[in-house]
């Protein structure tokens, strides 16, 4: 069985036992959570897609703490004009554990 879940506009196919790596959640490590915002539930070939979300159906994970990402850098350069700029990001993530997945 797996799903697929809208968390903070971007999509992730889960299923139990899954980490994954959201957005930045207000929710503190070991806090349980409840996705409510499935877009798809398959299990074999029984597949239910919601119009835009279904009803009645959730995701429960558990919050395993709070993360940075990987560095990027975004780097300008103008030819021959001396001027250039380098910066670094690492965006907030909240690490999540796939407990359950229920219709």
């Amino acid at each position: 069985m797996y799903a697929i879940i809208e968390v903070g506009a971007k999509q992730y196919s889960v299923t139990k036992g899954d980490i994954i790596e959201v957005e930045k959640q207000s929710a503190q490590k070991g806090a349980k959570i409840s996705l409510d915002k499935v877009l798809l539930i398959a299990e074999g070939n029984n597949i239910q897609i919601g119009q835009p979300y279904l009803k009645g159906a959730h995701v429960e994970v558990e919050a395993l703490g709070q993360i940075k990402g990987e560095k990027l850098v975004s780097f300008k350069y103008r030819r021959r004009k001396s001027s250039r700029w380098n910066k670094g990001h690492r965006q907030q993530l909240t690490r999540l554990k796939v407990k359950e997945i229920t219709l």
